[in-house]
């Protein structure tokens, strides 16, 4: 194994008899796993062992897969690069100098190296399209409900969906239709597109097919009412060398006989803003639960339950969980929840409006996965908010539970790009039979 892209290596087979007998497949750090540790990247659960399995980890040795080790993840999904793991930084295969992108850097680092031939990622904001594309391979996002989350240690509940990661796009879509499916245990899942053959939808016909560009999410389009003259602001958008990747792809498209048409959708602007107290937020109460009684490291007991409390926690979690937790708790405060998370949520409402009405004239959205190439090493740990604006392109689909895909769409200076397309709610098919014309 290598780059790091593992908590824990495992031999865990399946049913001889299933559809990947013989696949190999890592399964993200967060994603409970009946007698292997499972660790969220995290020294508060450096030592935890699940006494169950996830749902989608059932799924999979009931498909015959053969699951080969636990991949590094952000600490507890919190971040874009797989530098904030308590285990060590994830290095891409492609440039060791490199990030992978995050919060699944160790699910795709193992896919890109070779290590597993599948893998199991979860996505909060971006989280598998991040690494997907920094990768260079595919990356599905599911519809909210498509799969179930029962076992994925919750970060964001009402954000975040488990998916594939896989060499080519019919690969990720056997994957998915594997996990795919209503579960008893959890009541979020929809019995849409559960008896789905997604891998026969990895056809590359896209004649016919219309794909709408959002201006807002690709540099160096023009946009109304952004000349600062007039009183507008700047957006850069997309990096030069990654808008030209990206309509390089397009016109492969437009060859295939796809229609490109550009759309707007205005409330992506306010998105990033929106994600982040309402991930931050949601955060906060799910991480209240690892206080060194009932989960996690023990902050030891003097007969001060808060000082204990208080311990464990500092201890246990990194720098940028602390963050996260922290602004979440103030967002959620007296006083201030209607002030942010109110306003979340309903800027949240005018972004699944703006797609809405985006699908009523187009099949589906592309964009740039991510708006620029992968960073070094190092690069962003010292610029949090850099980070999280990294995320621009991928977290509107979070917010509307939308699926997306990200698909290698080229290289630039030897690095990949990707290219990110969005559906309409279980829309896995087109996505997957658009997605499939590149890889």
């Amino acid at each position: 194994m290598s780059h790091n892209a593992f908590i824990t290596e495992t031999d865990i087979a399946g049913d001889e008899s299933g559809v990947l007998d013989g696949r190999t497949v890592a399964v993200k750090d967060n994603i409970s796993t009946e007698g292997v540790r499972t660790t969220c990247g995290s020294e508060m659960l450096s030592d935890y062992v699940p006494p169950y399995d996830a749902t989608v980890v059932s799924r999979l040795k009931d498909a015959g897969a053969t699951i080969v080790g636990k991949a590094n993840m952000d600490e507890f999904g919190m971040g874009t690069t797989t530098e904030t793991s308590a285990f060590g930084p994830v290095t891409n295969p492609v440039d060791d100098d490199r990030v992978p992108g995050g919060s699944s850097g160790g699910s795709a680092a193992a896919v890109a190296a070779g290590d597993a031939d599948l893998a199991l990622g979860s996505d909060t904001g971006g989280s598998i399209r991040c690494p997907a594309a920094y990768c260079g391979v595919v990356g599905i996002k599911p519809t909210y409900g498509l799969v179930s989350r029962y076992g994925l240690v919750a970060y964001a509940n009402s954000l975040e969906q488990i998916g594939p990661i896989a060499n080519t796009v019919a690969d990720a879509a056997e994957l998915l239709s594997v996990i795919a499916g209503p579960d008893e245990n959890d009541g979020t899942t929809r019995k849409a597109g559960a008896d789905a053959d997604y891998a026969s939808a990895a056809t590359g016909d896209v004649e016919g097919l219309t794909i709408g560009v959002p201006t807002q999410l690709v540099g160096g389009r023009e946009r109304a009412g952004d000349d600062p003259a007039e009183g507008g602001e700047t957006r850069a958008g997309a990096d030069e060398a990654v808008v030209e990747v990206f309509e390089d792809a397009l016109d492969e498209y437009r060859d295939a006989g796809a229609e490109i048409v550009e759309v707007s959708l205005p409330s992506v602007e306010y998105a990033v803003a929106a994600y982040y107290v309402i991930a931050m937020s949601e955060a906060s109460s799910n991480l209240a639960r690892f206080d060194g009684v009932r989960y996690g490291t023990s902050g030891g007991y003097d007969g001060n339950w808060n000082e204990a409390f208080s311990d464990a926690r500092e201890e246990g979690f990194g720098d940028e969980v602390k963050r996260r937790v922290l602004l979440g708790t103030y967002a959620l405060s007296a006083g201030y929840h209607d002030k942010y998370y109110k306003q979340a949520q309903e800027a949240r409402a005018w972004v699944k409006q703006d797609f809405d009405e985006a699908f009523e004239t187009v099949d589906v959205l592309a964009s740039p996965t991510m708006p620029m190439l992968p960073p070094e090493l190092g690069e962003s740990l010292d610029d949090p908010l850099q980070m999280y604006l990294a995320d621009a392109n991928t977290v509107p689909v979070n917010l509307a539970n939308l699926p997306a895909i990200s698909v290698p769409a080229g290289e630039s200076d030897g690095l990949p790009v990707g290219l990110q397309l969005v559906g309409p709610a279980f829309g896995e098919e087109t996505i997957i039979r658009a997605g499939s014309l590149l890889a």
